[in-house]
């Protein structure tokens, strides 16, 4: 998966913004103002995605292209290499997975500006 469909990917789920509120290079995927998905524009080696800890360990033990989230939560955020050895529809299972789980969490009223989208 290449920069430009990872972006087109993330952007086409509901409720979903970017930006790039730490620096120049690391663009951010939020839904509702939370950070679900992440990714450095210029070298795009590898994305972060947020994952339910006992499957991101399981994860980690299955593929050795992914590891504890770098610079975030190594409990609850994964960074998936993107280097061609993990396939696209995994990638793109991982980042629908980490999506949910922030909208999962959201106050029921963001919730329910959500679902008004």
């Amino acid at each position: 998966m290449h920069i430009e469909a990872f972006r087109d990917y993330c952007m086409a789920k509901k409720g979903v913004e970017e930006c790039l509120p730490f620096d120049d290079n690391t663009l951010v995927f939020k839904v509702m103002g939370k950070m679900f998905a992440l990714a450095d524009i210029e070298l795009f080696e590898s994305i972060n995605v947020k994952c339910e800890p006992e499957k991101a360990l399981e994860l980690r033990e299955i593929y050795p292209g992914v590891k504890p989230g770098y610079h975030m939560s190594k409990k609850h955020w994964n960074t998936v290499e993107m280097d061609g050895s993990i396939p696209d529809d995994k990638v793109k299972e991982w980042i629908d997975d980490s999506y949910a789980l922030i909208v999962e969490k959201l106050p029921l009223r963001l919730k329910k500006e959500l679902a008004e989208l």
